[in-house]
Order: C-alpha cells, then sequence, then structure tokens
C-alpha cells in the first residue's frame, strides 16, 4: 500500500420486517480512491452456533478483534445479544488497546438488530434498519424507500439496497452476502 493511502470500501445494511431480518455486506475492498484490491470479501458472517449474524465495516482486523469478543461475551451471557452488546461496549469503550479500533458493527438475532461503535453507542434502530460503512447513507436510503413502499422481504430489500448503493457509491460493489435470521 503506498505512503498514507487508505484501505476504504464497505457497505452493509441490516433489514428486519415482519419478524425476519437479513445483514447483506458488498465485497469490494479498495486502496485510496482509485485501486479496487478485493472484489470478493466476505463482510457479513455467522457467530455464535449461528444465532447471530454480524456485519463490520472499517479496519478488518480490528473488526475481527471485535466479532471474537462479541462471540466470547454472547458465550457468556448465554446467546442474550443485547446483553453480549453492552458487555463489548463497555470493554471497547475503556479498554486501552480496544479503543483504538477503527471499526463498526452490526448484530442481529432472531429478536434484535444492534449497531456498535467505539464511542460506546449501542443503537437499536426505530425502522429496524441499520447502515454502515461508505455506501452506508445510500443502502439506508434505499432500505427505507424500499421497506415503506414495497412489500419485499427483508433478504430482497437488503440485497436491492447494496445494488441501489453500489451504482451510486465508488467504494461499493454488487458482489452481494446475505446471511439471514
Amino acid at each position: 500500500m503506498a505512503d498514507g493511502a487508505q484501505w476504504r470500501g464497505t457497505t452493509v445494511v441490516a433489514v428486519r420486517r415482519e419478524g425476519r431480518g437479513a445483514v447483506a455486506g458488498d465485497g469490494q475492498v479498495t486502496e485510496g480512491d482509485h485501486l479496487i484490491i478485493k472484489a470478493t470479501a466476505r463482510k457479513v458472517r455467522r457467530i455464535y452456533q449461528g444465532q447471530v449474524v454480524a456485519g463490520f465495516a472499517g479496519a478488518v482486523a480490528d473488526a475481527f478483534t471485535l466479532l471474537e469478543r462479541l462471540e466470547r461475551y454472547l458465550g457468556e451471557q448465554h446467546g442474550q445479544l443485547p446483553r453480549a452488546c453492552i458487555e463489548l461496549a463497555k470493554e471497547w469503550r475503556t479498554d486501552r488497546a480496544l479503543r483504538r479500533l477503527d471499526a463498526l458493527l452490526v448484530a442481529m438475532d432472531s429478536e434484535h438488530l444492534f449497531l456498535l461503535s467505539g464511542s460506546g453507542e449501542i443503537i437499536e434502530p426505530d425502522d429496524g434498519i441499520v447502515a454502515i460503512g461508505s455506501g452506508g447513507p445510500y443502502a439506508l436510503a434505499a432500505a427505507r424507500a424500499l421497506l415503506r413502499r414495497t412489500s419485499l422481504s427483508a433478504r430482497d430489500i437488503a440485497e436491492e439496497s447494496l445494488r441501489i448503493a453500489a451504482s451510486l457509491c465508488v467504494y461499493t460493489n454488487d458482489q452481494i452476502i446475505v446471511e439471514e435470521v
């Protein structure tokens, strides 16, 4: 990577509808403003015996560190996602090493959807939609419109909102991975 260049390129969107949920992520990783390094990165994963789906944006190593911690807290909290998210956010904010991690997480189980940040934020959206990453605002707007104006499933809304984001954001592609709960 060239001096001063940044790795970019993530869009993850999560949608809940009618008791179902889907988290979708694109596959693009970009160096700086001009070079696509990878088109098929996997930014959405199942954790905790497949009961929780998580997506991430930011530095990959940092995100994996946080995913491992979230899974550990899920085990300690017997799969209770809200409690595990609170414990992770507390540690992330107070631990000197974790505080420096550059990532955002989205976590969803059969009942809850959360956005977690290193500043201690744990947000459960009112409308059942969260989007993060460089194409996040585009995916969020598209998902909100599709949720309000169509009868598409959560999975279909997540996929289509990422396709729309990919058509607008140069850091987002249409190599989409979707996991459902």
